[in-house]
């Protein structure tokens, strides 16, 4: 296993970056919406791009949250439903959710890059502001890729799979061992 450590660093990097993107992209949208409303403000009418550019960065923000969501293993899980079974039943369970996390990682990077290189639309945000639609495509197949590379992680971006059944049972142990006066 000592093969995957250097791709697990990469996937922690790679996190970071996504972070950091994630985060640039919010900033930019508020100065964008903060511009609009001061020169609102100062000139009592509206400029009419910033809305259209500001939008254009919610799919970075939405597809770059999913894969830090899912470095995280912060994503949607039935954890009721896998704490009641078996410790079998709960890998099982889990082997099946990396599964489908790595064929949805595929999906989007498969079909996320034919979506990529068939984009031929450019949105007008104004008359001198121009932005192809490459730029919100791309990050369809780079989440895709990122979510592939965060599966070298294992069990660990599932850890609300196994990790909580066994705090659980820990804790039933030690209480169940007390002895109450």
């Amino acid at each position: 296993m000592t093969f995957l450590q250097p791709l697990r660093r990469l996937s922690d990097i790679v996190n970071q970056v996504a972070i950091l993107a994630c985060v640039a992209c919010v900033l930019t949208m508020l100065g964008i919406s903060f511009t609009a409303f001061v020169y609102k403000l100062a000139t009592g009418s509206t400029l009419s791009w910033t809305y259209s550019l500001a939008r254009l960065f919610l799919p970075w923000i939405g597809f770059l949250s999913m894969t830090i969501s899912l470095r995280y293993g912060e994503h949607v899980a039935m954890t009721l439903l896998v704490r009641s079974l078996p410790r079998v039943l709960t890998v099982v369970a889990a082997t099946l959710c990396m599964m489908v996390i790595g064929v949805f990682g595929a999906l989007l990077l498969w079909y996320g890059w034919d979506y990529f290189q068939g984009t031929r639309q450019v949105y007008m945000v104004s008359d001198q502001i121009r932005i192809h639609g490459k730029f919100t495509a791309i990050v369809v197949p780079i989440s895709g890729a990122i979510i592939l590379l965060h599966l070298v992680q294992g069990f660990d971006l599932l850890e609300h799979f196994i990790d909580e059944r066994e705090m659980i049972d820990e804790l039933i142990e030690t209480t169940d061992g007390e002895n109450r006066p």
